[in-house]
């Protein structure tokens, strides 16, 4: 058994927030504890992202202020994508750090040592590892890793491996220790779980899991659902969770760009889809990205993606460049759309959703809302996921983990404010 002090710090989606949350429990379980500060820790531990380009310098730039932070005895490691993508090349090119960990290979406090990873199948499964309570009356659930899908702009099944779904049981057993109100399940192809165990679990396995889940949270939330596996029967058992919340992995609306991404699916599927998600809850909530500039995007192509955007009318959207991923079927192909060109569709998309945005959470005021509070005068409704979306203000006095019944008086950009809320927000929301 170890002693001493780790910290980690992790970057990216949250995914790997629940890769972190494993690594932190596998160290206090080997008997180490935890500490707020690097310059007091004996393991610094950077979890990285490397996704894009921008990603990937996020994380060497926070691997190089942590080392000179750290004490001079103490270790850092790192772990994560950019470990298990570029694990030779970041050895190499980071003497400053003294383990290079992929997922294969566990976190740990032996002496000062350098792992590179393999790219076969993990034979240390964080999946399945244990994991602490959480802090918050809400936490991501991971029901599988890798992916099996080939999409042209995307690396990571190149080293995050083909799917590998979890076992209902393990899943659930999860779910009761972490004692949340609210669940999100998380994958990098959630509605494709159980695809690749059919003896055991097969297609269509999302939705006993959503209902398995339901029974034991008050909120079940989806991220990340690939368009063409939104089953009518899994949009039931969304909705009948009361938390109607489509995030759908869109990345574009032109059918020849979409082929072109090879990627399913077309504006006019992906509306009529949404329409009747609506038709059939009202309140349904809808978020989507989309990537901007993949190559070969015309102008025609901006045009109709502008055109869905106005149409749709979603409640969240995120826009993103493209960016050129060294292994991918993109990274070769001819038509690269200009930088400048790129950041001229991006501003133009974002100032729409911005105003759509706006205006849906303008149309809430007057209404009554059910919020989980999370933090002190900070609740969210089935329409905010955690950490990307807004938040409704509401009064210091509820307590953290409750639910409540508030009236929204108010709205600041994407966060709204309830009835009794702190003055400061509800003098801004008047202004607004």
């Amino acid at each position: 058994m170890s002693t001493g002090r780790f910290y980690v710090e992790t970057l990216g989606c949250p995914k790997n927030q629940v890769d972190s949350d494993k690594l932190v429990g596998t160290l206090l379980a080997d008997g180490m504890l935890p500490s707020t500060d690097p310059a007091a820790a004996d393991l610094v531990v950077v979890n990285t992202c490397a996704f894009i380009e921008a990603a990937r310098q996020e994380s060497i730039d926070t691997i190089l202020a942590l080392d000179e932070q750290r004490r001079p005895e103490a270790r850092l490691v790192v772990t994560g994508c950019l470990a298990e993508r570029y694990g030779d090349e970041l050895a190499a090119a980071l003497p400053e750090v003294d383990q290079v960990a992929g997922f294969g290979v566990p976190v740990n406090s032996s002496p000062t040592r350098r792992l590179i990873p393999v790219r076969e199948v993990p034979s240390f499964d964080l999946l399945n590892l244990a994991r602490p309570r959480s802090d918050a009356p809400w936490a991501y659930v991971k029901i599988a890793e890798g992916c099996d899908r080939t999409c042209g702009f995307c690396a990571i099944p190149s080293f995050r491996g083909p799917q590998r779904s979890r076992s209902v049981e393990s899943i659930l057993t999860e779910v009761e220790q972490l004692q949340v109100q609210e669940v999100v399940l998380v994958a990098q192809d959630l509605a494709s779980y159980g695809k690749d165990r059919p003896g055991e679990l097969g297609a269509g396995a999302i939705v006993p899991l959503v209902e398995g889940v339901a029974e034991r949270v008050e909120r079940v939330r989806l991220l990340y659902l690939y368009p063409s596996d939104l089953s009518d029967a899994l949009v039931d058992a969304i909705c009948a969770t009361g938390v109607p919340y489509f995030d759908l992995s869109l990345q574009h609306v032109s059918k020849p760009l979409l082929r072109r991404m090879r990627r399913w699916g077309d504006g006019d599927r992906f509306l009529r889809r949404i329409t009747a998600i609506r038709a059939r809850q009202p309140d349904a909530a809808f978020r989507s990205n989309f990537i901007v500039g993949y190559p070969g995007e015309t102008e025609h192509d901006h045009d109709e993606l502008l055109r869905f955007v106005e149409a749709a009318q979603l409640d969240w959207c995120g826009f993103f460049a493209f960016s050129r991923e060294v292994g991918t079927y993109a990274a070769d192909l001819d038509d690269q759309v200009t930088g400048s060109l790129v950041t001229e569709r991006l501003a133009e998309l974002t100032e729409l959703q911005d105003a759509i945005t706006a205006s849906r959470r303008d149309a809430l005021i007057g209404q009554t809302v059910d919020v989980l509070v999370d933090a002190v005068g900070i609740g969210r409704s089935h329409r905010e996921a955690p950490e990307i979306d807004g938040v409704v203000h509401v009064r210091h006095d509820l307590r953290v983990g409750d639910f409540a019944e508030v009236s929204i008086v108010g709205a600041l950009g994407p966060d709204l404010v309830a009835a009794g809320a702190m003055r400061g927000a509800l003098e801004l929301s008047e202004v607004g």
